[in-house]
């Protein structure tokens, strides 16, 4: 339903794209948000083909794109947009995960299977495709609220160093690390990815990473993955689980304005999978060993998450946010299920080896 004009001169001005602000605004209503931002993903192409608008989108976002593309993800811009974002506060998350405080997708092995439960079937996963077991030095690279660091010390025995560049992770990590009695195999650290060879030496016999390449922005791809490289052990293994779009919209992805990427996640892009094997092809001696794509789950993870923070919207109100806050996070969270639904987002897990030479 439109309640406001404005909603038409928003269309007409700016196409689809800009229909995030408009919903934000007031300016339309809908008893099924990700239904309805699903129709509009599976017509995209051809609401875009053509259109004067997006011609204009097209010239904007590439003077954008230029312009930003070396300052977003320094040690400074990274800090400056994970702050943006993840220290909105403990609090908040809090409202709407689970409680292992897990902010990625889950993996759900039965029909009715908890949120919980399946975030422990996704941290299993990865920790097998990883190889993890006692007796290993895992480096976790974005630890956020240090679910995976805690499942992997209780069940495996391992010692983790978990890194992060939120304050707010950071302190919340900590402290629920050390009231779980696993302070002892569990260290989290306020360190950038950049900067764990010199503060800890490297020589881990395991990395993982959770949902955390999408921040690192395409110029640093090669940056992140080196790093990688040099701080895994001789015959170690990564595993990484990261967000992606199709190989046959990358380009557009990287060149396009996107709604997300404007006004929740500073500083992000996604990679796709052919993306990432040239990167690692050109700049590493890492190869991808193993594929799983998990984006159904995903769908099905954000639509936990969305009935959460709607079911709680009087506790989000009553941490200081406003109702523009409010309905920018439900279309977020509605558009993100949408993409997943429509295979305009994936999710992949991937296991990357090392070969040695002898």
């Amino acid at each position: 339903m439109v309640e406001r004009d404005s909603f038409f001169r928003a269309l007409a001005l700016h196409g689809p794209l800009w229909i995030g602000d408009s919903y934000v605004d007031g300016d339309w209503q809908t008893d099924d948000l990700p239904g309805l931002i699903e129709l509009g993903q599976l017509n995209y192409d051809r609401l875009m083909r053509g259109a004067w608008y997006a011609r204009l989108t097209r010239v904007g976002s590439l003077v954008s794109y230029w312009l930003g593309r070396g300052a977003e993800n320094t040690r400074a811009g990274s800090r400056r947009n994970i702050h943006a974002h993840y220290d909105l506060g403990n609090d908040l998350f809090a409202l709407f995960l689970d409680e292992s405080m897990t902010y990625s997708s889950a993996i759900f092995s039965q029909p009715d299977e908890d949120l919980q439960k399946a975030q422990e079937n996704k941290y299993r996963a990865l920790a097998e495709k990883a190889g993890i077991g006692a007796g290993d030095r895992v480096l976790e690279i974005g630890c956020g609220w240090g679910g995976f660091a805690m499942f992997a010390a209780r069940r495996y025995g391992c010692r983790v160093t978990a890194i992060t560049i939120s304050a707010e992770q950071h302190d919340l990590a900590t402290r629920r690390a050390r009231e779980a009695g696993l302070d002892h195999l569990v260290e989290v650290r306020l360190c950038d990815y950049r900067d764990v060879e010199r503060e800890t030496g490297g020589g881990f016999t395991k990395i993982v990473s959770i949902e955390m390449l999408e921040a690192v922005g395409q110029r640093y791809w090669e940056t992140y993955f080196r790093a990688c490289d040099r701080l895994l052990a001789p015959g170690g293994r990564i595993a990484i689980q990261t967000i992606a779009v199709p190989d046959e919209h990358f380009d557009d992805h990287v060149r396009t304005a996107h709604w997300v990427q404007k006004r929740v996640f500073p500083g992000g892009l996604l990679p796709s999978l052919g993306a990432l094997r040239e990167t690692l092809e050109r700049s590493t001696r890492l190869a991808i060993a193993e594929i799983d794509e998990i984006g159904r789950h995903y769908a099905r993870t954000l639509a936990h998450w969305r009935r959460a923070f709607l079911a709680r919207l009087d506790a989000v109100r009553a941490l200081g946010y406003d109702e523009r806050f409010c309905r920018l996070w439900e279309f977020y969270l509605a558009g993100s299920e949408a993409g997943f639904r429509t295979g305009r987002l994936l999710d992949y897990q991937l296991t990357l080896t090392r070969p040695e030479v002898g």
